[in-house]
């Protein structure tokens, strides 16, 4: 059995407890990772306080080298690593090299912004009283960055936490999910090679409970948190003066108005949309609204796509459908899919609906005709393979239902309308609007975050940069 170990000051250290890490699809451990208790966190937080103290002067030539071989070596080790992905996430083996190729996009993107100005000239002379002064600001790091990661990316969205810090030249504490840590720590293996400070990043698996504690730690400026919303506002609370980047669940709807192009395209990259890596994805499709004079054929072709997927083993399919995460949570989406269809009011029926063994479970499309207020696979996020498809007969209308969510990270709208993409856009409160694509596609360079339940500020390397940062202002007076 593989085990991973912690390390802090460039050497292994000793913890109190091992994790195991499962295989998703055959249930059994493969690898056990250290576990840190009170003392070895106390230990990890004065190290990163005492490599921020250093990162922070780092030149800005050394941050973008460093950031670029990172990513070297995740294209170098890119297979080791997907395999790794696919084993401990259960993610289809396609799309675990997918996440492998991003995270080494996202470390090129920070060793690009690495050297970028981050400041500016300004006049304050523009009064006579200010005539012998002038100013200029840079954005300098805010501290120490404490990131919690989930399990569905291990690999880029720890990246999108790390390259960014050190990017802009702050430390960063990684607490992974105890489900998927292989990842994260793999990642941290780089990063330490990589030449920066050997404490530059540290990889922490630890408890909740210890885990909850390091978000009370005024020694971190900044906490990033990727996670569920109940979660993420819970220890939001616990931040005290800590900035806060918060991205949150979602709940994502898709509208096809009547003219949408390429119609055969669209239902293939929504279905891949809803159900890839078994729908568990923030941003996956899991409403659909669709105009009338579409809505049967629409349907028809979710249903017969769907029936074609079928959960496979992750790192030998050539599929997108792999298990859920653990069959507790392939069990509470099926009994969401039984509460729906069991609805009296809303008048559920399954155009498509697979089964389930274990963790895992095949797609369901679901259709409703009456009021679906109350579903849960209405109305929360259900991270797993079911989509909702419903018919409107005005985009006013649509954009309504989309909107009726308590979620707001993405939203997708296929039309060959100007206008309809110009009142979609105004009216949807969305942190991004996807046309012409499911609301799942994202670029790793995009500002990236929701509104409402979905979260605070925004990810992708050059905007994390600025919640990481602050603007310090410098004033001389002249003669």
């Amino acid at each position: 059995m593989h085990t991973a170990d912690m390390w802090l000051g460039g050497a292994r250290v000793e913890a109190c407890g091992r994790l195991p890490v499962h295989d998703r699809w055959t249930g059994e451990p493969f690898a056990e990772v250290a576990q840190a208790d009170v003392g070895l966190c106390r230990r990890a937080v004065a190290a990163s306080e005492a490599a921020f103290r250093e990162l922070r002067r780092a030149p800005s030539h050394a941050r973008r080298d460093a950031c670029a071989r990172v990513a070297a070596g995740l294209r170098r080790e890119a297979a080791e690593l997907a395999e790794l992905v696919a084993r401990e996430a259960g993610k289809p083996i396609s799309l675990a090299r997918a996440e492998v190729e991003r995270a080494a996009t996202t470390f090129e993107l920070a060793a690009e912004c690495a050297t970028q100005p981050r400041g500016e000239v300004l006049s304050l002379d523009r009064v006579a009283s200010h005539a012998r002064y002038a100013g200029r600001y840079e954005r300098v790091p805010l501290g120490p960055v404490l990131a919690f990661s989930p399990f569905n990316f291990p690999l880029n969205l720890v990246a999108h936490k790390v390259a960014p810090a050190l990017a802009c030249g702050a430390s960063v504490l990684v607490k992974p999910s105890p489900r998927t840590p292989l990842s994260a720590l793999a990642l941290g293996r780089l990063v330490r090679e990589a030449g920066l400070h050997p404490d530059a990043m540290i990889v922490l698996p630890t408890s909740d409970a210890l885990a909850g504690e390091l978000v009370a730690d005024p020694a971190f400026a900044v906490f990033t948190f990727t996670g569920s919303d109940s979660v993420g506002y819970a220890l939001k609370a616990r931040c005290a003066k800590k900035r806060a980047l918060l991205e949150l669940g979602g709940n994502a709807a898709a509208i096809v108005h009547h003219d949408a192009p390429e119609l055969g395209r669209a239902l293939d990259a929504l279905t891949t949309s809803a159900f890839a890596y078994a729908g568990q994805v923030c941003i996956k499709t899991q409403r659909i609204y669709v105009h009338d004079t579409l809505f049967d054929e629409v349907l028809a072709g979710l249903a017969e796509r769907a029936a074609r997927l079928a959960p496979e083993e992750p790192t030998a399919a050539v599929g997108v459908l792999g298990p859920m995460i653990d069959a507790a949570s392939a069990a509470r989406v099926d009994a969401w899919v039984d509460e729906a269809l069991a609805s009296s009011s809303a008048g559920v029926r399954a155009a498509h609906r697979a089964g389930r063994d274990g963790a895992r479970l095949g797609p369901a499309v679901l259709t409703c005709q009456g009021e679906p207020r109350g579903l849960r696979v209405v109305e929360e996020e259900a991270f797993g393979p079911v989509l909702v498809v419903r018919r409107y007969a005005e985009l006013a209308e649509a954009l309504e239902e989309v909107n009726a969510s308590r979620y707001g990270l993405q939203a997708g709208l296929f039309t060959d309308s100007a206008r309809a993409i110009d009142l979609a856009f105004d009216a949807l409160d969305v942190g991004g609007l996807i046309v012409n694509d499911p609301p799942s596609f994202r670029s790793d360079a995009m500002p990236y975050g929701g509104t409402k339940d979905s979260g605070l500020g925004r990810e992708g390397v050059a905007h994390a940069v600025l919640e990481y940062t602050a603007p310090k202002m410098l004033v001389t007076r002249r003669g």
